[in-house]
């Protein structure tokens, strides 16, 4: 396709809802690479996801994308007072052109990231320690390998998360690295700069799923025996099936929660479960596995396949794909009540048990926010914290002038017209215009007037950050 087709052609929508020429060709690479290598069961999963991606008109889209710059541009008022109006923005999904500074904001990353200004250049300049430095190095390759940010061993992208676990080390040197960072720290990189990556992975680490990624994974054990307490409610079939084959938590849900879903779920679904999962905190991981538990074995039914302990562990690792889709997992993610409070409760339940058989724990956490409204609440931010910093200025002739400008047109207008022409020195005829190929058959630039535009802010790849 690269060879045969044309850059413009390759980013336009094709036939297969909202994915480029270009997506298209990723994907059948990663179907091909299956094929040869015998895992078959895999390509399901890939197909089911070119249909599941939920298709959104571009008129809807680009009044997303106008309401989500409003709120961005007052993110401190929003939250403060319009919290619901948030929350249901986020369960709509982020426009993709605004997710990556999206979740810097629910986060707190940003406010972290100010806060510690050159913070990620300092710890990016040191060299690291050599044990992990080479653990993580081993890792690179991993994520998300048919991902074109990725695919090259050594590219930007590999070299960018490598730079990201590598900070957070040093960080957290207590902490040092895990394995399911790395995914987790993948997906920030495909919507954010390094140093935005890094506030984020910290903020998820500290604030969302604290003690996760410690040593003995203690936190991630209590979470698994609150899930199983919550499935009781929830789906009291699967519950007594996984309690008959006496199937721990921590043998299925330890790669869900670790790595936020982001190496189970199709892509599109992946993305909405995070959209909601930094909006509202640890209960929306809580209800993708519940939903997921309760489809797969919520009856007596569906549990005709799997007899014994083996096949329901098979079952659950391959988790039929209609489940997984993303209008189906998001409506029945919105549907599920299990609240905070719910969480909380099982979490003390649990505790006092974990006390009684295993003694205090090892590693102490800091309490679980539970998410973007708690985080903001507990270290409220400043303006100038949230006050947005781009990098690129583009001064529109439409925006209001200041009253400086103002004054210098002024000054302008009484001026003769002898003396304008004596300030203002015409281009020759010859001059080249830079960044301008030789054989470019445009014409040059003209003096025309500028108008709104009626194009979609996002991109065809979905990967971009602004």
């Amino acid at each position: 396709f690269d060879q045969i087709l044309t850059p413009e052609e390759l980013s336009k929508p094709c036939s297969l809802g909202s994915l480029s020429y270009r997506e298209v060709t990723q994907y059948s690479k990663a179907i091909v690479y299956l094929y040869e290598n015998n895992l078959f069961a895999f390509i399901g999963y890939i197909v089911s996801y070119l249909h599941s991606a939920e298709e959104i008109p571009i008129e809807v889209l680009r009044q997303r994308e106008a309401k989500w710059l409003e709120m961005l541009n007052s993110w401190d008022k929003w939250m403060a007072k319009k919290h619901k109006k948030v929350k249901e923005r986020c369960q709509k999904g982020i426009p993709p052109s605004l997710r990556g500074r999206a979740w810097l904001y629910l986060t707190g990353g940003k406010v972290r990231r100010e806060q510690n200004q050159g913070k990620f250049q300092e710890l990016d300049s040191q060299p690291g320690d050599p044990k992990w430095i080479d653990i993580i190095e081993r890792d690179l390759h991993r994520q998300f390998p048919f991902h074109e940010m990725f695919a090259a061993r050594g590219g930007h992208g590999q070299q960018d998360l490598l730079r990201v676990l590598k900070a957070y080390t040093l960080h957290r040197p207590e902490e040092g690295y895990c394995q399911a960072q790395a995914p987790i720290a993948a997906v920030l990189l495909m919507h954010m700069p390094a140093e935005d990556a890094f506030w984020v992975l910290v903020q998820i680490c500290e604030k969302y799923l604290p003690g996760y990624y410690s040593t003995g994974l203690e936190a991630i054990q209590l979470d698994g025996e609150i899930l199983y307490a919550l499935l009781r409610r929830v789906s009291p079939v699967a519950h007594r099936h996984l309690k008959k084959h006496k199937l721990e938590p921590i043998l299925y849900m330890t790669e869900w929660y670790m790595c936020a879903f982001s190496r189970t779920l199709p892509w599109a679904s992946v993305l909405r479960v995070w959209d909601m999962f930094l909006c509202e905190g640890v209960k929306i991981l809580f209800r993708v596995g519940l939903v997921l538990l309760k489809c797969m074995l919520g009856s007596q039914e569906k549990l005709k396949a799997c007899q014994g302990l083996y096949e329901t562990m098979e079952l659950l690792r391959a988790i039929q794909p209609q489940y997984m889709q993303e209008v189906f997992l998001v409506h029945e993610i919105i549907e599920l009540v299990v609240s905070e409070k719910d969480i909380e409760k099982e979490h003390h339940a649990q505790l006092r048990r974990w006390k009684e058989t295993h003694g205090d724990l090892h590693c102490k956490s800091p309490p679980r926010m539970h998410g973007a409204k708690a985080i903001m609440t507990a270290e409220p931010p400043s303006r100038q914290d949230l006050r947005q910093r781009p990098t690129i200025i583009v001064e529109s002739p439409l925006a209001p002038k200041t009253v400086g400008e103002r004054e210098e047109d002024a000054k302008e207008s009484g001026k003769t017209e002898e003396e304008k022409q004596k300030k203002t020195i015409p281009l020759p005829q010859e001059t080249v215009i830079p960044y301008r190929l030789p054989t470019d058959p445009s014409p040059p630039l003209k003096h025309v007037t500028v108008q709104g535009s009626k194009e979609s802010l996002s991109s065809a790849e979905h990967d971009t950050y602004l």
